[in-house]
């Protein structure tokens, strides 16, 4: 499992197709990790793209921190790591929270962002939405115990489960997310959403809570798309395959008019 030192932290990261023209950089939601994406999105992405997993920090397998889980902080974080791999240019695709850090990313850093998928970004103003990642949290770890069972033939252990329940327990009662979140809640509605100008997809589940900040954003940004698809929030793991194949046919599709 590869660790690299950014900025004086350690980050947990995995890498597909480093041979390919573009990169792609996936960003997991709060209370996940990168596997979110690496059992079933990111292979599919990688047939096309290089792509690019990173645990946010406190997350995974990357360095614990009690705070600077803030947007402009994690949105830091990302160039930074984007900078250390030496990529001038990359696309983004943010899941739930990390749909808000790459939205974040795309808007203070538009010249290294070249096109944008942001999957069931919640308004951080709704409480709703807001309890709608502590709840989901509990389904991914389901999902990614099960999904290490089967790629690996191997039962995950005692230890290991012990340890992600750790890693929930030390984020949940003892760093600022909780808080650094709630003080986001003004963030759509102060971003600068019209402003922005490069392509974006929104990809939201058609029963999710959070479709209607999906259709929401879509009248504020004038270059993106909606996409629903089939489930609520969770939809990454209720969808992996087309949401890979969505985020593949958008990205290409647009790589194609810019270069026809």
């Amino acid at each position: 499992m590869p660790i690299i030192t950014v900025n004086n932290r350690q980050v947990h990261i995995q890498e597909l197709n480093k041979d390919a023209e573009q990169t792609v950089v996936l960003i997991h939601g709060m209370f996940s990790n990168l596997s979110i994406y690496y059992f079933n999105i990111a292979p599919i992405l990688a047939k096309h793209f290089h792509v690019v997993m990173y645990d946010l920090k406190s997350h995974g397998m990357s360095e614990r921190f009690l705070n600077g889980y803030d947007l402009d902080t994690m949105s830091s974080d990302l160039i930074s790591l984007i900078d250390h791999l030496q990529l001038e240019k990359v696309h983004l695709v943010g899941y739930s929270f990390g749909g808000l850090i790459a939205l974040k990313t795309a808007l203070e850093y538009p010249d290294r962002v070249n096109q944008l998928a942001v999957m069931e970004a919640p308004d951080p103003q709704d409480e709703k939405a807001r309890n709608i990642i502590d709840e989901y949290s509990k389904e991914f770890l389901e999902h990614y115990v099960a999904n290490f069972t089967d790629t690996t033939k191997v039962q995950m252990g005692k230890r290991q489960m012990e340890k992600n329940h750790r890693m929930y327990e030390f984020l949940f009662n003892q760093t600022s997310i909780k808080a650094d979140m709630i003080r986001e809640k003004h963030f759509l509605g102060e971003a600068p959403l019209t402003e922005l100008a490069v392509p974006t997809l929104l990809v939201y589940g058609s029963e999710s809570n959070c479709r209607p900040t999906g259709e929401w954003l879509q009248t504020q940004i004038s270059t993106s798309e909606l996409e629903l698809i089939p489930g609520d929030h969770n939809i990454p793991i209720q969808e992996p395959h087309l949401i890979a194949e969505t985020i593949v046919h958008f990205l290409s599709k647009i790589l194609t008019q810019n270069h026809g």
